[in-house]
């Protein structure tokens, strides 16, 4: 739930002030009453149901001012997460009494019947001097509002955890989102653009060969015409591979990696042990981080065989990349490896360099499978 607390309506906070003076009362008597009585007599142990009584009601009254609270100051205060024993009384009291909810609801009760009348009287006054009743009545409110989530609210490692889940949801509803993105962009590619650019390539090839000899110059554009169309074709091709390869979407990361090993200058043996298919943006970014490995590694490395084992790990999926160059290879701002290791990052992935002089180099990649 949000905690940002709203500016609360006039005369709702007017009403809540006025209205809370007896509630508070009531409660404070009632609490006090307990636990002095309790604490007095926990020698002959008749404080003990005193005690359970007062620790009852104070959740029970801490409760109902989270409720109206809700309601007439428009205070976003969750519900709270109380501590649990093992189902019987004395032990779920004992549990309840270690909970730092309980005391921080205790705390709010004590306070807020001195803060009561003060509210109290700003309450009437600001009802009979209309001009107070917007100016102050809704400020003390929004103060009253700030106190109660400070109190009332979860704890500070409660609402940073909770913050925490949230972001880690959103930040995985956008990964999903991007790549769902790139697979549209790659099929819009494949069927649309790329199917009108190979149909523009065939027509000024059959138009080519209905050119008769003596239109040489025509016959050149043509020819010229005929040569972009298709190298367009293949270049939309590579584009459309580059963004979410098909192979990848189809057959998964064993066949995508095979089909990077094919084309790589360099022999590459490649090993793929999943116990299951991970989620899509993690077979993408694998496949990106072996795909740019395998580049690099042709062009700077000097390596004569390179080595490509995927596995899985619990929920993790593990890539490493290991050639027989030079070695020397080093993770640099703004380098290739650095950006690597920022795509993994997106899933909370980790990468890391093991290149000494002389080699071998060895890229690992540790990408888990939720995030």
């Amino acid at each position: 739930m949000n905690e940002d607390q709203p500016w609360p309506g006039t005369w709702r906070t007017i009403g809540y002030q006025v209205l809370t003076l007896p509630v508070r009362l009531v409660q404070f008597v009632v609490l006090v009453t307990l636990l002095v009585a309790g604490v007095a007599t926990t020698i002959v142990w008749v404080g003990i149901p005193l005690l359970m009584a007062a620790t009852h009601l104070t959740q029970w009254f801490a409760d109902a001012e989270r409720r109206w609270l809700r309601r007439m100051l428009r205070t976003p205060v969750a519900d709270a997460i109380r501590a649990q024993g093992d189902g019987s009384r004395v032990r779920n009291w004992f549990a309840r009494m270690a909970d730092a909810t309980t005391w921080r609801d205790l705390a709010y009760l004590l306070v807020s019947f001195p803060l009561a009348i003060v509210e109290f009287a700003l309450g009437v006054v600001s009802a009979i001097v209309v001009p107070l009743a917007f100016t102050v009545a809704p400020g003390v409110g929004w103060l009253h509002g700030k106190l109660a989530l400070a109190l009332l609210g979860p704890p500070r490692t409660q609402r940073l955890e909770a913050k925490a889940s949230r972001l880690q949801a959103s930040r995985a509803r956008g990964v999903d989102a991007a790549e769902a993105e790139r697979r549209r962009i790659e099929r819009d590619l494949h069927d649309g653009a790329q199917q009108r650019l190979v149909a523009v390539a065939m027509t000024v090839g059959r138009a080519k060969a209905k050119v008769g000899q003596e239109d040489s110059e025509l016959a050149g554009l043509l020819d010229e015409a005929h040569a972009d169309a298709k190298l367009a074709v293949s270049e939309l091709r590579d584009l459309a591979r580059g963004i979410y390869p098909a192979v990848l979407g189809d057959r998964g990361l064993d066949a995508a990696l095979s089909a990077l090993a094919a084309k790589s200058p360099v022999p590459v043996a490649v090993t793929v042990d999943l116990p299951t298919r991970p989620p899509a943006a993690v077979e993408t970014t694998t496949y990106f981080i072996v795909g740019e490995t395998l580049t690099n590694a042709a062009k700077h490395a000097e390596a004569t065989h390179i080595e490509v084992a995927v596995r899985g790990d619990g929920d993790t999926v593990i890539a490493e990349v290991t050639d027989n160059g030079r070695g020397g290879a080093e993770m640099r701002p703004g380098g290739g490896l650095a950006g690597l290791a920022d795509r993994a990052a997106t899933i909370d992935g980790v990468v890391s360099v093991s290149s000494p002089h002389g080699g071998p180099t060895m890229i690992r990649a540790e990408l888990p499978c939720a995030w």
